[in-house]
């Protein structure tokens, strides 16, 4: 499973303002809507309800929030990159300042944990996240994501 199968260039924020988790998550689910034609107040009250289960921050300053909605036809992806980090209750308790949302069907089961595997894969890659980090391009951030070396393939 390649990433640029699960996200668009203008699903890429590349200089995102945002002053806590919850403003990250409704602006995350705006541009989610914006995409998928999904209500945003259905995608931020799953990824929400999602987090209320436990932090999707998974260290190094990178999150993962997602969720499953029946009315996602296909896995959907939107990437941020902060301008400045937010305190997002991270497993290492590091402000987050990379956040990939994972939007999947409810019935994707294999595919969305394959998704969310790739994802942790990719931003596991120091090197790739130091270029991320590094720019403000959304074409760049989104060639980033999707060429991270076969090896590294799932």
């Amino acid at each position: 499973m390649d990433l640029s199968d699960l996200i668009e260039v203008q699903a890429i924020m590349p200089a995102l303002k945002a002053n806590s988790k919850k403003q990250l998550l409704q602006l995350l689910a705006e541009r989610a809507a914006a995409i998928s034609g999904i209500p945003e107040r259905e995608i931020f009250d799953t990824v929400l309800q999602r987090e209320r289960l436990g932090s999707t921050g998974v260290g190094n300053g990178i999150a993962i929030p997602h969720g499953k909605l029946a009315s996602v036809n296909r896995i959907i992806g939107v990437f941020a990159r902060l301008e400045n980090p937010v305190d997002f209750e991270a497993l290492d308790d590091e402000p987050v300042d990379l956040v990939f949302l994972l939007l999947a069907p409810e019935g994707a089961g294999a595919d969305h944990l394959k998704a969310l595997s790739r994802i942790a894969r990719v931003l596991r890659d120091g090197n790739t996240v130091a270029k991320i980090r590094g720019t403000r391009d959304a074409n760049a951030i989104h060639s980033l994501l999707s060429e991270t070396p076969a090896s590294n393939a799932a």
